[in-house]
C-alpha cells in the first residue's frame, strides 16, 4: 500500500510503480474523500502510461460515494463492512430480531449502489473486515470477536449474491494473531456450509516493526496457508512499503509446492500452563557463567548473585557436559542420560526412546526425563505409561515444512500426560529463519498444543534463538515478556511519521514488560485496536496527537512534539510505569 498522499499525483504515481518494480501484484491507495477518488484517475492513466498494468486498488473507509467514484478508475474497491454505513463509538446497542432486520434493510439499501456499479464494470471488490474496526451494531449482537468479524462479511458477502455479484475477495485482519487465524478458519466454515467459495486475503494488521512484525506476519499468514487458506497476502510493517514486500515474498514462495493440510483445531487445548524455552550450550568445552549470557543469565563474580532477564531461557541443553557450579534456580540444565544421575543438582536427563524402554522404573520413577523423538517415531512411545507426570516429550521432524507432521504425531499421543516441547531445526540465514521458525512453531502454539519452545540453526547464534524464541511466544500470545507494539504501516491517511515516531515511543518504552502500545497514523483503526492495546497513541489531526487508555481517550489534541512525554506521563498515572534498569 502506498503512504503517499493520494492527492498527490505524481508522488503516487511514483511510489506505486516503486513497489510494481519490487514485487507488487497488487497496490493499494487511501481513497478517504471524494478528491481522492478523483486523483485515482490521473494517478492509474500515469500508471498504464508507464507501461504497467498492475491492477489498482482503492481503501475505502467512512465514504460511500468515494467508493462509487473510485470504482470508475480503478480495478478493485476495498470496503470495510465495520464503517461503510456504521460507526464505532462503543456503544452497547441493543436490538430484537425485528429492529437488527430493520439495520440490515438499512445496510442493503446503502451497500447495493455499489454492488450493481461494480458489477456493471467489471469491478472486483475486497470486503475487508478489520477486529479493530468492527461497528458497534455488529459487537452489540455478536462481540468483539472473530464470530462478530466473520458476521460482519457475511452480511456484504449475500448482499452481493443476492444481486449475482460474485467478484469478491474477503480479509478477516486482526493486529492479534489468534483472532486473525481463528476468524479464517471461522470464515471458511461458513462459507463451505452456505455453498461459498471466495478467494481470501491474508495479513497480520498493524504488525508492527522489525523483528516483532516479521515475526507475527509469519505467523498469521503461515499458519492458514499451511491449511491452504489464502489467496493473496499482504505484510503490514511500520517501515517503507517496498520492506514488506521480500518478507511477503519469502512466506508465499516457501508454499508455491506444498500440499496443504486442513487442520481443525480441538476445544480442548493440549498444553497447559506457560510455555518454556529450551536453548542450547555452544559446544567449547566446559560450560562456564559466561556460557549462560546469552540465554538471559548473568553473572556478578564480585556479588557471586545471578542477574536474569525477563528473556531467560528456562532450560538449557549441555550434552555430555555436567554443570559444575551453582545455577539460579529458574534454570535447568539438560544433559544426556549417559552422565545423568538422580543426586545431579538442576540436571535432568535426556534420552533416546530405546533407551528410555530399557530404564529400570526405579529410576524412570526420579527426577525428570525427557525422550528425544522424530516425527516419524512417535508410534515406538507405545507401551510407554501414559501417566508419567515426570516425562517431557522432546519433538522434531526432518521435514523442511514439519508443521503438518507436528500435528500429525501430537495427535498420536493425545490421550497421554506429557508435556510437549518443540526442536525446531532450520538452516537458514537470520531473514528465512526468522520467518520459518516463526510459522512452524507458531502455528503450533496458536493452537495450545505444545509446551515448550527450542530452537536449533547453525546459521543463527544463540543469542538470536533466544530472542526470537520469546518474541514467538510473545506473538502468540501464550507467554509476554517485553512490550508489545501494535503499530499501524503508514498510508495516504497517516497524520504522523509512524516509522520515527514509533522508534522514539519504543526507545523510552521498551522495558515496561507486559504493556501494549498502540501506534496509528489515523483514526480508521485507531480506537478498535486501542481496545486491545492498554494506551494508544493515534494521529487526529495535521501536528495532533489523541491519548486512549484502553478505548477511552483521555487526552484530545495534543501537540506532537509534547505526545511522547505525555504518554509517558499517562503510563506513570495508570501505575503501570517502572524506571529502566540502568545495567539493560
Amino acid at each position: 500500500m502506498t503512504t503517499t498522499d493520494t492527492c498527490d499525483i505524481d508522488a503516487s504515481i511514483a511510489q506505486s510503480i516503486s513497489l510494481i518494480k519490487a514485487g507488487s501484484e497488487l497496490v493499494r491507495l487511501t481513497a478517504p474523500s471524494i478528491k481522492d477518488a478523483d486523483a485515482l484517475e490521473e494517478i492509474v492513466a500515469g500508471i498504464r502510461k508507464a507501461g504497467y498494468d498492475t491492477p489498482i486498488v482503492a481503501d475505502i473507509h467512512f465514504t460511500p460515494n468515494a467508493a462509487f467514484r473510485a470504482a470508475d478508475f480503478v480495478e478493485q474497491i476495498r470496503i470495510n463492512p465495520g464503517n461503510f454505513a456504521d460507526k464505532k463509538k462503543f456503544a452497547n446497542l441493543e436490538y430484537t430480531d425485528e429492529s437488527y432486520a430493520e439495520e440490515l434493510v438499512r445496510i442493503r439499501d446503502k451497500f447495493t449502489p455499489l454492488v450493481l456499479k461494480c458489477k456493471e464494470l467489471g469491478r472486483a471488490m475486497r470486503i475487508g473486515t478489520n477486529h479493530g474496526s468492527l461497528s458497534d451494531r455488529i459487537t452489540s449482537r455478536f462481540g468483539d470477536t472473530p464470530l462478530g468479524m466473520v458476521e460482519s462479511a457475511l452480511e456484504f458477502i449475500r448482499i452481493c449474491r443476492d444481486n449475482d455479484y460474485h467478484n469478491l475477495v474477503i480479509s478477516m485482519k486482526s493486529s492479534n494473531t489468534n483472532v486473525m487465524v481463528e476468524a479464517y478458519r471461522l470464515l471458511v466454515s461458513r462459507m463451505e456450509s452456505e455453498g461459498m467459495n471466495y478467494p481470501l486475503h491474508l495479513g497480520v494488521t498493524e504488525a508492527g516493526d522489525g523483528e516483532d512484525g516479521r515475526v507475527k506476519s509469519a505467523i498469521g499468514i503461515g499458519t492458514l496457508l499451511e491449511e491452504g487458506i489464502g489467496d493473496t497476502v499482504r505484510v503490514s510493517l511500520t517501515e517503507a512499503p517496498e520492506a514488506e514486500l521480500p518478507v511477503a515474498r519469502t512466506i508465499v514462495d516457501r508454499y508455491t509446492n506444498h500440499a496443504p493440510h486442513r487442520f481443525q483445531p480441538q476445544p480442548q487445548k493440549r498444553a497447559q500452563g506457560i510455555p518454556q524455552v529450551v536453548q542450547t550450550l555452544p559446544n567449547t568445552g566446559p560450560v562456564t557463567h559466561a556460557n549462560l549470557m546469552g540465554v538471559g543469565y548473568r553473572y556478578s563474580v564480585t556479588d557471586d548473585k545471578w542477574a536474569i532477564a525477563d528473556q531467560a531461557a528456562d532450560l538449557v541443553y549441555s550434552g555430555d557436559r555436567v554443570v559444575d557450579f551453582a545455577l539460579p534456580g529458574t534454570l535447568r540444565v539438560l544433559v544426556d542420560g549417559e552422565v545423568w544421575d538422580e543426586g545431579m543438582e538442576s540436571h535432568d536427563a535426556v534420552w533416546s526412546i530405546s533407551q528410555y524402554k530399557n530404564l529400570d522404573s526405579a529410576i524412570a520413577d526420579k527426577g525428570n526425563h525427557y525422550i528425544l523423538a522424530d516425527t516419524n517415531e512417535v508410534e515406538q512411545l507405545d507401551g510407554l505409561d501414559e501417566s508419567r507426570e515426570n516425562l517431557t516429550l522432546i519433538l522434531s521432524s526432518k521435514s523442511t515444512m514439519p508443521v503438518s507432521a507436528y500435528r500429525d504425531a501430537i495427535d498420536a499421543i493425545k490421550d497421554t500426560s506429557w508435556r510437549v516441547i518443540l526442536r525446531n531445526s532450520c538452516e537458514e540465514g537470520i531473514d528465512k529463519y526468522t520467518l520459518y521458525s516463526s510459522i512452524d512453531v507458531g502455528a503450533l502454539l496458536i493452537d495450545r498444543l505444545v509446551d515448550g519452545v527450542w530452537l536449533e540453526g547453525s546459521q543463527v547464534s544463540p543469542v538470536e534463538r533466544n530472542r526470537l524464541s520469546f518474541g514467538i511466544l510473545q506473538a502468540t500470545r501464550t507467554r509476554i515478556s517485553k512490550t508489545e507494539y501494535i503499530s499501524c504501516p503508514s498510508c495516504g491517511r497517516t497524520l504522523f511519521d509512524l516509522e520515527e515516531t514509533t522508534a522514539k515511543i519504543r526507545k523510552v518504552t521498551n522495558h515496561l514488560k507486559g504493556v501494549k502500545i498502540g501506534i496509528m497514523g489515523c483514526i480508521v483503526n485507531g480506537p478498535g485496536e486501542m481496545a486491545d492495546a492498554d494506551f494508544g497513541y493515534v494521529g487526529t489531526g495535521p501536528g495532533k496527537i489523541t491519548l486512549y487508555r484502553e478505548k477511552e481517550v483521555v487526552r484530545k489534541n495534543v501537540p506532537e512534539d509534547e505526545a511522547v512525554e505525555a504518554l509517558i506521563e499517562l503510563i506513570k498515572q495508570e501505575g503501570c510505569w517502572v524506571e529502566p534498569n540502568p545495567k539493560g
